[in-house]
């Protein structure tokens, strides 16, 4: 994502989420736990905007999305979205569903590290949020359902069919998506689909220290990285090497490849400026 803004000013209040910012790390909330943060059109707006805004200020060096109340997020309301959408037209459900799939790919291309901490229920569209984080951070009362088939709709949607497969591995993936079957904590470990597995209650707590973790880090090298990752994924293993040749080239000359050399010179720890 491009850091140019233009003349659009800040966003100083976000409607449908809680943004808190601190040292770096930026914690979004949905919060609507009286429906399990079910999100609505003006959710996914926010937060395909706020990620943009994100990207582009530079400020941000980890992200952590969770979820207020008993679950992270049960996926789009049934009244404000899935009733709402009966009486668009064609050109009207191809605007929104494109819109879900940018928030998608503002997970995926936003040049800092997002964790999703998981309690309770991560359905439908909430799955798939969790599902494009760099890394998932559940407790045992995490319970992951791709919905979409359940409702009548591809199990491909925002993203998932592209996903998952590159998570779980095709097997595991085909079943989830076509029988939309709710997946318990310790079998989402099992087949990989978390990166750890907490104690009751701990996700949240987990997730903030690895985001402060990662904001005290090396921010371009992890941008960079998570770029890599994600454009590797389908490039041959010549493309790759040499993409990555570049870019190691590119951060050879930064900042904190020479800091680092000088702290290990200096028998200290880095002072990393993610420059």
């Amino acid at each position: 994502m491009s850091p140019f803004s233009g003349s659009a000013p800040r966003t100083e209040n976000w409607r449908h989420l809680r943004l808190t910012t601190e040292d770096g790390v930026a914690t979004v909330t949905l919060a609507r736990p009286e429906k399990l943060n079910a999100l609505t059109f003006g959710a996914y707006a926010d937060l395909r905007d706020l990620l943009a805004e994100l990207a582009r200020e530079r400020s941000v060096r980890a992200l952590v999305l969770g979820g207020e109340g008993r679950g992270f997020c049960s996926g789009g309301d049934v009244d404000e979205i899935i009733g709402a959408t009966l009486s668009m037209d064609t050109a009207q459900l191809l605007d929104f569903n494109r819109m879900t799939g940018q928030v998608v790919r503002a997970l995926r291309e936003c040049p800092f590290p997002v964790i999703a901490a998981v309690h309770g229920v991560a359905a439908g569209a909430g799955a798939v949020l969790a599902l494009a984080a760099d890394f998932r951070i559940a407790d045992p009362s995490a319970r992951f359902a791709f919905l979409f088939t359940k409702v009548g709709l591809s199990g491909g949607d925002m993203g998932a069919a592209y996903l998952l497969p590159r998570v779980v591995g095709l097997g595991h993936a085909t079943r989830l998506l076509m029988l939309g079957e709710p997946v318990r904590a310790p079998e989402a470990e099992r087949i990989g689909l978390l990166s750890e597995l907490t104690e009751e209650g701990q996700a949240d707590a987990r997730a903030a220290a690895l985001a402060r973790r990662l904001a005290e880090g090396p921010a371009l090298a992890y941008a960079q990285t998570k770029a890599l990752l994600t454009a590797e994924l389908d490039m041959p293993l010549a493309a790759s090497v040499e993409l990555d040749a570049a870019t190691q080239a590119l951060l050879m000359n930064g900042e904190d490849y020479a800091e680092f050399h000088a702290a290990f010179t200096e028998k200290r720890r880095p002072k990393w400026q993610g420059r």
